[in-house]
């Protein structure tokens, strides 16, 4: 079994549809080749200045992995708010909920955020990660009843080839129990042109694979999770307030700087429940709050 590859533009429904299924689906051409190359020399240069990771079982040692995206690279936006991505993300996430508030039966949604940002420079020699799923963050049980925590992408920087470590995936995992472990010889391999871009959701087993080739394999990977759930990488301290006014107000409350319709996240100002965002377009705001 493989991954299914789609066009970038396919509908909603399709995407969401195939990852229902599988666990994952490839889209092609996710960006164009221009932004594609800008990205790559952006990342490129500045992990260039990032240290072989420490961690022989896990995170690899001769894995280079840069977080802040958001803050270093101008091209995060494109990615966040690309179409295919949030509306699918959306479409996974915001499965409503019935609740009684009083005598009346009310339906609430879950908002989602950016959970986690990350460059992944994988170096000639790096071993096999092992196979996980993302969600185990937050101790997330399977099969999952309800709802599912993170839809997450992989955005190809360099082509993505079996011998220098593409990602590793196993269809039909986030169908699994706990009990069940992941086997290597289980999963496929996402090869994937630069542009392309996997998503998958919080319960797939993935990995990042084993680099034998003598090429340098780059991948951008970030996620949205339920907005409910603590952020797996702290925005708040790595934006500042400045960077934070410039994004549309969609992204700031992407990035964590917005209230729910169940008031999760607001700040009080007088007396008043309002929503972050509201408080940044205050010109006198920093982030040690209002300045009276």
């Amino acid at each position: 079994m493989s991954l299914t590859k789609l066009k970038s533009n396919s509908s909603i429904e399709e995407i969401v549809s195939i990852i229902n299924r599988d666990g994952g689906v490839i889209l092609e051409n996710f960006l164009n080749e221009n932004v594609t190359q800008e990205i790559y020399q952006e990342l490129s240069q500045q992990l260039n200045a990032i240290p072989d990771g420490e961690d022989e079982y896990f995170a690899g040692t001769k894995t280079r992995r840069m977080s802040r995206l958001f803050e270093r690279l101008p091209q995060m936006p494109q990615i966040a708010l690309h179409p295919s991505y949030l509306k699918t993300s959306k479409a996974i996430l915001q499965k409503p909920l019935l609740a009684w508030s009083g005598s009346k039966r009310i339906e609430v949604k879950p908002d989602i955020q950016v959970g986690v940002t990350q460059a992944i420079q994988i170096w000639p020699g790096q071993k096999a990660q092992p196979l996980h799923r993302d969600d185990t963050v937050w101790m997330w049980q399977h099969p999952v009843y309800g709802r599912e925590a993170r839809v997450q992408i992989m955005f190809a920087v360099t082509d993505f080839t079996e011998a220098n470590g593409a990602t590793q995936v196993i269809p039909g995992s986030h169908l699994w129990d706990d009990e069940r472990a992941p086997l290597a010889s289980e999963a496929v391999t996402a090869e994937m042109k630069s542009g392309d871009a996997l998503i998958w959701i919080g319960s797939t087993y993935h990995g990042g694979g084993a680099n034998t080739s003598n090429d340098i394999r780059i991948g951008l990977t970030m996620a949205y999770d339920l907005a409910f759930l603590r952020q797996e990488e702290n925005h708040y301290l790595s934006l500042s307030t400045e960077q934070i006014q410039k994004f549309p107000d969609e992204l700031k409350g992407l990035l964590g700087w917005n209230m729910s319709s169940t008031f999760v996240g607001f700040v009080e100002n007088k007396g008043k429940m309002i929503s972050p965002i509201e408080m940044l377009k205050n010109k006198k705001f920093s982030t040690s709050g209002i300045v009276s």
